[in-house]
């Protein structure tokens, strides 16, 4: 029963995040934010919002972290709408979801494995091997794809490609810094088959 209880309430939440109007409340104050960013790319990072809330609501009650700057920046603009976001996060995940830099984590081992598990579900929903990857999901890819001035820029094998200094490794994932979800607690729902989770904006700070 409780199983069932928990199935229906993270497809009643899937549900809710794909049709929630973010656009309607963040486009104005994301585009005072980041005035370089079009239209068409506000959307795509509201598009990596919605993907950040999903791997959440499939993560259960383990924290997951945030990969991408430009998307974090949409997240602290929701937040900023106290009322609106405080029901979104019951009616999305259930719980409140806390915006949690990762140097206030307990250790930094919490920040790297939010990092992995972030990069593991995100891979999972869009059908990617996490230890073969083909392509980068959206969440690590967006900051690259719009060439966020201070955003985390992943490479696929950046050792292989001679990047190592050049931003952060896909293919080596594991060390990250900056904010993440915190539902606090573990997990109920063991989807990713790892272990806790928390961490941040890619690689950097809040």
């Amino acid at each position: 029963m409780v199983v069932l209880w928990r199935r229906a309430r993270r497809k009643h939440g899937e549900q809710f995040i794909d049709s929630y109007p973010y656009q309607q409340f963040l486009d104005k104050r994301l585009a005072q934010k980041r005035p370089e960013l079009t239209p068409a790319q506000r959307e795509l990072v509201f598009d990596g919002l919605k993907d950040y809330f999903h791997l959440c609501n499939i993560a259960g009650r383990q924290m997951v972290a945030m990969p991408s700057q430009v998307v974090d920046d949409a997240w602290h603009e929701f937040i900023l709408f106290t009322r609106q976001y405080q029901s979104y996060c019951q009616q999305a995940l259930g719980r409140f979801l806390h915006h949690t830099p990762a140097e206030a984590m307990a250790s930094p081992t919490i920040a790297q494995d939010g990092i992995k598990r972030a990069w593991r579900l995100a891979c999972h929903r869009e059908a990617i091997d996490p230890k073969a990857p083909s392509r980068l999901p959206l969440l690590f890819a967006i900051d690259g794809l719009l060439g966020i001035s201070n955003g985390f820029k992943y490479q696929l094998d950046c050792m292989a490609a001679g990047k190592a200094d050049s931003g952060y490794c896909a293919s080596h994932i594991g060390c990250s810094s900056g904010c993440s979800g915190d539902s606090g607690g573990t997990s109920d729902s063991g989807s990713d088959g790892g272990s806790g989770c928390s961490g941040g904006c890619g690689g950097g700070g809040d």
